[in-house]
């Protein structure tokens, strides 16, 4: 991806979600990558499994 398009997308994120929106829903992606990271480890491959 370029950098114009970067730019682009978050011009648009910040268009949709406006400026105060933004600190909750940063928080949020924090919170549910934590707990896809915590559980994938936790669910990880068993002794035999390819």
């Amino acid at each position: 991806m370029s950098l114009m398009g970067l730019l682009v997308i978050i011009l648009v994120v910040l268009v949709l979600f406006n400026g105060s929106k933004l600190p909750g829903l940063g928080k949020g992606l924090g919170k549910a990558i934590r707990e896809f990271k915590r559980s994938s480890r936790e669910d990880g491959p068993k002794d035999g499994d390819h």
